[in-house]
C-alpha cells in the first residue's frame, strides 16, 4: 500500500523539478537575449509569438494589423528586453509590451485622437473584485472565434481595456497606468464592455 502511495506521489516532484528547469532555462534565454544574442531572441519569438499575436488579434480589427503589430513587438524587443528586470513573469511583461504596441497602433489610426475616453459618472461604480466574474469565465470557456468576433465589434474604448484585463490579465491599476486613466474610469469601461459583450453573445446564441 505504501509503495502504491509513493508511486502515486511520484510524478509531482518530477513535474515540479521540470518546471524549475524550464524557469531556469527561460532565465538563461532572457539573459542571453539581453546581451543581443540573436539565437536567444529567436527562441523567445518561437515561444511567445502565438500569445502575442493572439493579444494583437483581439485588440486590432484585422488579421493584417495584428500581424504587423506582432512583428513590430518582436523588432522592438531587441531593445526593450534590456529593461526587463524579472519583477514580474516574462510572459506578462511581454504581453504588456504588446498591449502598448496595439494601443499606439490604434491611436495612430485615430490620427492622434484619444482612443480611450473617460466615462461619465464613473465614480459611482464600486471597485470590482479581483476574482473573475461569470462573464470572465465565459470569455475563457466559450468558443474562441465566437468570442473574438464579438469582442472585435466592441467600440475601441471598451475593447482595449477588456482585452488587457482578461487576456493580458493586468490589474485595473496596471491598465490605468498604460491608458492614462484613473482606476474608477478603467472599472467603468470594463463594466460597460462586459455588459455589451454579454448582449452580443446572447444575440449570437439565438
Amino acid at each position: 500500500m505504501d509503495a502504491e502511495k509513493d508511486k502515486a506521489k511520484g510524478p509531482w516532484p518530477r513535474e515540479g523539478a521540470a518546471k524549475q528547469m524550464e524557469d531556469r532555462d527561460l532565465q538563461s534565454v532572457i539573459e542571453r537575449a539581453q546581451g543581443h544574442d540573436a539565437e536567444a531572441l529567436g527562441e523567445i519569438h518561437h515561444r511567445y509569438v502565438g500569445r502575442v499575436f493572439g493579444l494583437c488579434r483581439y485588440m486590432l480589427e484585422s488579421r493584417e494589423s495584428a500581424e504587423d503589430a506582432t512583428s513590430d513587438v518582436f523588432l522592438k524587443l531587441q531593445r526593450s528586453i534590456e529593461s526587463y528586470d524579472g519583477s514580474i513573469p516574462f510572459a506578462r511583461w511581454l504581453l504588456r509590451v504588446a498591449g502598448n504596441q496595439c494601443i499606439d497602433a490604434l491611436r495612430r489610426r485615430q490620427r492622434g485622437r484619444q482612443v480611450i475616453v473617460e466615462v461619465e459618472d464613473a465614480t459611482v461604480l464600486e471597485a470590482p473584485s479581483s476574482r473573475l466574474s461569470p462573464l470572465g469565465v465565459v470569455i475563457k470557456t466559450e468558443e474562441r472565434e465566437q468570442v473574438r468576433v464579438a469582442i472585435a465589434h466592441l467600440p475601441v474604448k471598451y475593447r482595449v481595456p477588456l482585452v488587457m484585463r482578461y487576456y493580458s490579465e493586468l490589474s485595473y491599476d496596471e491598465i490605468g497606468q498604460q491608458l492614462g486613466l484613473e482606476r474608477n474610469h478603467v472599472a467603468a469601461l470594463i463594466f460597460r464592455a462586459k455588459l455589451e459583450l454579454r448582449r452580443k453573445l446572447a444575440h449570437r446564441s439565438k
